[in-house]
């Protein structure tokens, strides 16, 4: 089949498009009833939080490129004006079955669980009431700052992501036109509000129901005719002339003030406002009809998660999981010596992030130590990598750390760091110009007897230790020369202008890695269409870049087994006749985020594994720095295979993508149930049942002869 054919527009999904299904499938996890309620409130309130990120900067984007009058396609032959046409229903949609599984599912078995939530502060009772005045007497009422509109006081700029209460208002005593008022919920204050009760159930009543109930006492002059609560969502994607900056860190802390103020796009109201009031919003906010999503429960669904952090509720929570030892670094043990003796792999969060932290801290503390060398994309709001790295600078060691300012949503906190470290005497990058820096690799040069040696730590997430307890991924500690040799040579690119004339193991983006990746893909065709094995498992976020898609297309056609585990965007189509049948996809949405970036190459049964930071995504490929790193170590190539296997055994939490380009939950019909996560959970704790099942999709097995270094 000629080339041309395997990029047909037919042949792809629109990314937007897929983001959706995707967040269909968190939301599966808040509809489906073996899940612990207070776990599905959860889900269904990571839904919002998704949904919030999209329209600000997907949704965002698009409606800047049609603003612009920009026609070209995507991969999938939509222009921008299409693809907003189809997200308008599909986000509609979804927004609905939001709230019906809110309110006719999960709210009723909240009641049935002693937790009654006060949906309208009419239903109080005197008693409730009383002490619902008392509160927004004492703890409400100096907080707020209401706010008239008249001639004198024009619409107030309204900030990004608040909740806010509007009012329709008239001077006692007169017939005046009515006017605008509005004041916002504090974010400040708690917005789940419990009240005193007597035996074993409990109320709680939301905040805005408090401020609307007691709204006459911020206008006493006024006569409140309505007052309904509504929310906005800007454009919060910055846009950064990095070029014409001559101050990185200066410009992007410019740029994230005006976040809170860019253009509207979509407006939440409450189902049953007044229609004076919505379209005196409607005119004020520049919003369209199709952005104005009319709610019939609480605004802002991510509240959930302050119900879900009530206490006296474990019994409707999934056991809290405690991350396990590495068996290879024993608490307290020397980390330089373990890594000597062999290279060791991290499986998070399964096994503990502490060994990672440890790395930086002994390094840090040991007069052998010379320099340690570490990019940061995200990390935590105590992060103790970072006092680690304060710490070896104040100790003499030569350190240098890459903060990307340009990391999205969390650039105020990385600027905030890179500040205190170049005062601990770090020296601090701030990433490359019009690229992101997203690589995990952390480089330690240590003096010992028979010379300089170098210790890497590679990663597939961030160095974060609060999200390496929900987030999937894979670490690698070596102290490999040509590794090491590598490491150097990443960081003398960043911090100067020097590139190596070759690499020795790692590959980079955006220079080498797509290529690489092309070329690996085009290997297994090859041996494929030479009658020799051929298999290809790749797990990652997502995939979207066509040049890649068509390559696997091309490799499925010749023959290739092509497994791939995709958690969210997927814009390639199974089952196509002569073009995609033997590919399958699958996503597996569970307690943890899965994260990590794992791929597999038959290579004619001399098996070769990869661990990286990036997805197959354009911008991961072509607009950032990524790095790819091959595992070596038979025991840890083997670690990885098994779980690769594990996951495409998965009949639990797996939805598998079918050729109408819907995704499905395993059948498991006379199957025994087995839930990847939580045989990995097992696995770390030393049960070594969790897995013993042969599993059925993996077609090889290991022998001494197929498990090469």
């Amino acid at each position: 089949m000629a080339e041309k054919e395997f990029t047909n527009p037919k042949y792809y999904v629109n990314r937007e498009l897929s983001w959706i299904l995707f967040d269909h499938r968190v939301l599966n996890e808040a509809r489906d009833k073996s899940i612990p309620l207070f776990e599905r409130l959860k889900f269904l309130s990571i839904t919002a939080s998704n949904l919030d990120e999209f329209f600000m900067i997907r949704v965002a984007s698009l409606k800047d490129m049609v603003n612009a009058g920009y026609q070209k396609k995507d991969i999938a032959g939509m222009t921008p004006e299409k693809q907003l046409a189809a997200l308008n229903t599909a986000i509609h949609d979804l927004v609905d079955l939001q709230y019906s599984t809110f309110s006719r599912s999960l709210l009723p078995l909240l009641e049935q669980n002693g937790l009654h939530l006060i949906r309208h502060h009419e239903q109080l009772t005197k008693e409730e009431a009383d002490y619902i005045d008392h509160y927004f007497e004492d703890n409400v009422y100096p907080v707020l700052t209401p706010m008239a509109v008249d001639s004198s006081r024009p619409f107030p700029l309204i900030r990004n992501k608040t909740l806010n209460i509007g009012a329709m208002v008239r001077k006692k005593g007169t017939k005046e036109e009515l006017e605008f008022a509005t004041v916002q919920v504090p974010g400040v204050l708690n917005r789940v509000v419990e009240l005193p009760s007597q035996g074993s159930a409990r109320k709680i009543i939301l905040l805005e129901e408090i401020i609307e109930r007691n709204i006459q006492r911020l206008f006493l002059n006024y006569e409140i005719i309505c007052s309904n609560p509504y929310r906005i969502m800007r454009n919060a994607d910055l846009t950064i002339e990095e070029d014409e900056a001559a101050d990185l860190l200066k410009e992007i802390e410019k740029q994230l003030k005006k976040r809170q103020w860019g253009q509207a796009i979509r407006l939440e109201v409450e189902a049953g406002m007044d229609k004076r009031m919505l379209k005196l919003l409607k005119k004020e906010l520049h919003m369209e009809e199709e952005n104005i999503y009319e709610i019939d429960g609480p605004l802002d669904l991510t509240v959930l998660m302050k119900i879900y952090g009530l206490e006296g509720y474990g019994h409707l929570k999934a056991p809290k999981y405690e991350p396990k030892q590495v068996p290879e670094l024993p608490s307290g043990c020397d980390i330089f010596e373990k890594i000597r003796e062999g290279d060791i792999l991290l499986h998070h969060p399964y096994q503990t992030f502490t060994p990672v932290v440890d790395f930086i801290r002994q390094a840090a503390k040991d007069p052998e130590v010379l320099a340690i060398k570490q990019t940061l994309y995200r990390v935590s709001g105590h992060s103790p990598i970072i006092a680690a790295l304060a710490q070896a600078a104040e100790n003499g060691k030569q350190v240098t750390v890459l903060v990307e300012l340009k990391a999205r949503f969390d650039e105020e906190n990385n600027i905030v760091w890179a500040r205190m470290l170049e005062k601990a005497g770090c020296h601090v990058i701030y990433g490359l110009v019009g690229l992101k820096t997203h690589s995990k690799i952390t480089l330690v040069v240590r003096r010992e007897e028979d010379g300089i040696r170098r210790y890497v730590h590679l990663g597939t997430g961030n160095y974060n230790d609060a999200t390496a307890k929900l987030y999937t991924d894979i670490g690698l500690f070596t102290c490999a020369e040509m590794v090491g040799e590598d490491a150097t040579a990443v960081f003398n690119m960043l911090s100067g202008y020097s590139e190596p004339l070759l690499w020795n193991k790692l590959s980079l983006a955006p220079l080498w890695l797509k290529d690489k990746f092309l070329y690996l893909i085009e290997r297994e065709k090859k041996y494929a269409l030479e009658g020799r094995p051929a298999r290809i498992i790749a797990k990652m976020n997502s995939l979207c870049d066509r040049d890649i898609i068509a390559a696997l297309y091309e490799a499925s056609a010749a023959g290739v087994k092509i497994d791939l585990i995709v958690r969210g965007i997927c814009c390639l189509r199974v089952g196509i006749p002569g073009v995609s049948e033997n590919i399958t996809v699958r996503s597996i949405v569970g307690n943890f985020l899965e994260h990590s970036r794992i791929f597999y190459f038959e290579n004619n049964e001399h098996y070769e594994i990869y661990c990286g930071s990036a997805d197959w995504m354009p911008r991961n490929l072509e607009r950032r720095v990524e790095i790819l790193f091959p595992v070596d170590r038979r025991e840890c190539k083997e670690e990885l295979l098994h779980i690769l296997e594990c996951q495409l055994r998965d009949n639990v939490k797996a939805s598998v993508l079918q050729a109408d380009g819907s995704y499905e939950k395993v059948d498991k019909r006379g199957k025994q149930r087995f839930n990847s996560q939580e045989a990995f959970c097992l696995e770390a704790a030393g049960k070594e049942e969790a897995c013993k099942e042969a599993p059925a999709t993996v077609t090889r097995i290991f022998t001494p002869e197929t498990a090469h270094e």
